[in-house]
């Protein structure tokens, strides 16, 4: 016979059902003290740094400081990439042996523009690797956004449109969506630094403009199940070659991992990384 305390769930067990509860309604949630608020000013430090300086070899957008492959460039937030609650929540939708698919510094300054909509890898169709629409009904990759910075109204927290990633599609599609154009039920999502934000990647979000003078430091990691081909993404890759060719299109960028990076992260977090390293 079960004890009663067999039947009441922990605080984390009723955190993690409530936050797959919001995923699964709205298609994202907020996780909250992911990076410990004693760490944070000094996480935001050393990305800003970072970012900086790595962004020179890349063409991002105005007024946006932008660097793939940014483990390689800074390793401060990487005691925090295997955090126990969002990985169960990860876990819980893609199964076990998760992989980080990106892991990307995005830093909004002041005065930059609002950006389209869309949905993330692989359910953009204006990537030369990507699920055809109609999409089928299944979370396949998870978009986390690490508020490195606080995201408020003012900075341009990230706009999402809720239920949006049971949608077949997303306006970077043939359809007759306006991809820079407010949208009905659209919601700037706010929240404190060191949280996370985890979206189903299917779900449409946006860049908001920065109105402050103050630059808004965020980290893009992506999820995704053992199954998921990410080889699409790796420079070095015939497969990226082959699809690029074949589609005409073009695709993510993902710089494969140092060696010597690698050998200094967490034993919990080498399982996530382990696909990217080359010698």
């Amino acid at each position: 016979m079960e004890s009663i305390q067999d039947q009441v769930k922990t605080d984390s067990e009723m955190d993690v059902e409530q936050l797959l509860t919001d995923v699964r309604v709205n298609g994202f949630c907020v996780i909250e003290g992911v990076i410990p608020s004693a760490r944070c000013t000094d996480v935001r430090e050393s990305v800003l740094a970072a970012a900086k300086r790595g962004t020179k070899d890349y063409d991002p957008p105005t007024n946006v400081d932008f660097v793939p492959g940014f483990l390689n460039h800074d390793q401060s937030f990487a005691p925090y990439l295997a955090h126990e609650t969002l990985i169960a929540v990860a876990e819980r939708l893609l199964g076990p042996h998760l992989r980080i698919s990106f892991t990307s510094a995005i830093v909004n300054l002041g005065g930059n523009d609002r950006g389209d909509w869309h949905s993330d890898w692989p359910f953009n169709q204006r990537n030369a690797g990507h699920v055809p629409a109609p999409y089928p009904d299944v979370v396949m990759h998870l978009t986390t956004l690490w508020m490195i910075s606080p995201f408020t109204e003012e900075n341009g927290g990230t706009l999402v449109v809720p239920g949006s990633h049971r949608s077949p599609t997303n306006p970077t599609g043939e359809n007759e969506i306006d991809p820079k154009a407010p949208f009905p039920g659209e919601m700037r999502v706010s929240g404190e630094a060191g949280s996370v934000l985890l979206m189903d990647s299917r779900l449409w979000h946006a860049t908001s403009p920065n109105k402050t003078t103050e630059p808004r430091a965020a980290l893009a990691v992506r999820y995704a199940p053992w199954w998921l081909n990410v080889e699409v993404l790796r420079p070095e890759s015939p497969e990226r070659d082959y699809l690029l060719s074949a589609s005409g299109k073009s695709d993510n960028q993902v710089p494969s991992l140092k060696h010597s990076v690698y050998d200094r992260l967490p034993e919990n977090v080498k399982t996530l990384y382990r696909h990217w390293v080359v010698d």
